[in-house]
């Protein structure tokens, strides 16, 4: 364990070994920010050169690059193990498939280092292939699945507009980890399961109960490649899939969602609560329409908010009550949309 760094960049990794090397050497040529800093490789079972690639740069390296080996599968678990590997009191983590702007960790480090809890900026897209005309990129409630990110050019606290940031450009002080947990193993990203990355949504929802804050920061900036794989009909379709499938378990667990609304408290009709119904009403509506009239980008939309309905279908069934868990906190207003569902 390393016990020198004042701040500590994390990576998980999986069968990236060519992605990774450009992520290190992007970090590598990033503006120092002011202090020891160090970064810390997970790699989570690998079967290419990704050991190689980080092995080949440690002697080279402006700062102590580490390499980890996690056996457990699942992008939780390798977070977790990389932050047992340092004792950094500010921790950054960021994927193997991004590329940062030069002032990334110096910005998160000294928001960090005035008191946020944690911090999270932009994830904008280095595009593989040209966009699909049915994806609409003006719209926020598309970009989960690319996993890109835009908030804007001014800082806020995201709890004040409700929003959060994604893991891949995410920094956060040891402390508050210390208070609340790591992530859940169970939630995690791991290969061949349906289940869908909620361990950074769960992980914040136990802060925000904890009364802590986080900030937006526009000049934190990250670049993240975007295979063409993801641009596809299919690929969507499977992921808002997975991603219903993923918030009907994470509901169960954190009932009172990032909107405000406890689900304990709405009515439901069977397993679901009743205004998921309502809602695929009328995106059947809105996609025949859509249909008719030639939109190809709402049609899209509302097939895949049809998608996330019977991704949750999947996971709750449709007539057994849930059960809910009783001792999350209770919402700090009112709210009864389809918000609930992140949509």
């Amino acid at each position: 364990m390393s016990g020198s760094a004042h701040i500590a960049v994390l990576i998980a990794t999986y069968n990236r070994a060519a992605l990774l090397g450009e992520t290190l050497d992007c970090l590598a040529a990033s503006r120092p920010p002011g202090f020891a800093w160090e970064v810390v490789v997970v790699d989570n079972n690998s079967t290419d050169g990704t050991r190689a690639v980080v092995e080949s740069r440690q002697a080279s390296y402006p700062v102590a690059l580490r390499y980890v080996r996690e056996t457990r599968q699942g992008r939780s678990a390798a977070l977790n193990t990389a932050m047992a590997a340092t004792t950094a009191p500010l921790l950054v983590f960021s994927d193997d498939d991004v590329r940062v702007d030069a002032g990334w960790l110096e910005t998160a480090a000294a928001a960090l280092s005035q008191g946020w809890n944690y911090v999270g900026g932009p994830v904008r897209p280095i595009w593989e292939a040209r966009p699909p005309r049915w994806l609409d990129l003006t719209r926020s409630d598309t970009w989960g699945t690319i996993a890109i990110l835009d908030y804007g050019a001014e800082p806020f606290v995201f709890e004040d507009r409700r929003r959060v940031p994604l893991g891949c450009n995410l920094g956060v002080r040891r402390s508050v980890i210390e208070r609340v947990g790591d992530f859940r193993v169970d939630l995690g990203r791991s290969n061949g399961k349906l289940l869908l990355g909620q361990e950074v949504p769960e992980w914040l929802a136990r802060v925000r109960a904890a009364g802590l804050r986080g900030l937006y920061i526009p000049g934190m900036v990250v670049h993240h490649h975007i295979p063409a794989r993801r641009l596809t009909k299919e690929y969507h379709r499977k992921w808002w899939i997975g991603k219903g499938y993923s918030r009907a378990t994470l509901d169960l667990i954190q009932p009172v969602t990032d909107q405000n609304i406890d689900l304990r408290r709405v009515p439901h009709v069977g397993a679901l609560p009743r205004f998921m119904f309502t809602d695929a009403v009328r995106d059947v509506v809105a996609y025949i329409r859509a249909l008719l009239t030639g939109n190809t980008e709402e049609r899209f939309r509302r097939a895949m908010r049809l998608a996330y309905f019977l991704g949750y279908v999947k996971a709750r069934g449709l007539w057994r009550p849930p059960s809910y868990d009783a001792t999350s906190g209770a919402p700090v207003g009112a709210a009864t949309s389809s918000a609930a569902a992140g949509l």
